[in-house]
């Protein structure tokens, strides 16, 4: 019961205060319903000021292939970093598939190219294994002097990169409380916009893939950490 409606006041009063209680409670419930990745201060929370631009952008006198495959190694080992640190809380109980929030699920394809639905864990597993086996693949990502990368290696950095981003997206919608009681809302959010800003920069993310995370990202170009 209301304060007001404790004082007997007329039935238009009390009808106003219905319908004041009722936007009131559908803000609330609104509020409620949005991601806590979104809302404020959470999303503002970062390392650096200003953007990524120096720093994603090609060094003069360095090979573009050399470029992306340095990045994908260090956003690959950063980002299982992180998970590493929210891993028990990610259990096929908890998360009994790949997910990036409501109406959002990811399959993987297997050797005969059949797309198969797996908890979380074990395709974050499948993929962290996929990824570490082609960047130690000496005919994809060449260490030793005389080689070089093979023809297709963008379309294999594309790859790379939606995997990524799934992950991204996966502990962005569900395991973003357990980033705040850690106090890593900070580095993740930076490593998420240094992430996005080099995909943009080398148009390694197709737009339909960024859809999970469009509104996080839509706010941080509105705050300029990606240019």
């Amino acid at each position: 019961m209301s304060f007001l409606n404790n004082f007997g006041l007329g039935s238009k009063r009390k009808q106003a205060n219905k319908t004041k209680s009722s936007s009131s409670s559908s803000s609330t419930t609104s509020l409620q319903s949005k991601p806590l990745f979104l809302c404020y201060p959470y999303v503002t929370h970062m390392l650096v000021k200003g953007n990524f631009k120096t720093i994603i952008e090609l060094p003069k006198y360095v090979d573009a292939n050399e470029w992306l495959a340095f990045n994908t190694f260090e956003f690959f080992n950063l980002i299982n970093l992180f998970y590493g640190s929210i891993t028990d809380f990610c259990s096929s109980q908890t998360c009994p598939c790949m997910s990036a929030g409501p109406g959002i699920e990811y399959t993987w394809s297997d050797a005969q190219s059949k797309k198969i639905k797996l908890p979380a864990p074990q395709y974050i597993d499948y993929m962290a294994t996929s990824i570490q086996n082609m960047l130690h693949d000496e005919s994809i990502f060449p260490t030793k002097a005389g080689r070089e990368f093979p023809r297709e290696f963008p379309t294999i950095i594309k790859r790379i990169f939606g995997q990524l981003f799934r992950l991204f997206a996966h502990i962005y919608h569900h395991h973003y409380d357990k980033i705040l009681s850690l106090n890593q809302e900070p580095h993740f959010n930076s490593l998420f916009a240094h992430f996005i800003s080099f995909a943009r920069e080398f148009n390694l993310l197709d737009k339909k893939e960024i859809q999970p995370l469009q509104e996080l990202v839509d706010i941080m170009i509105r705050n300029g950490v990606i240019s």
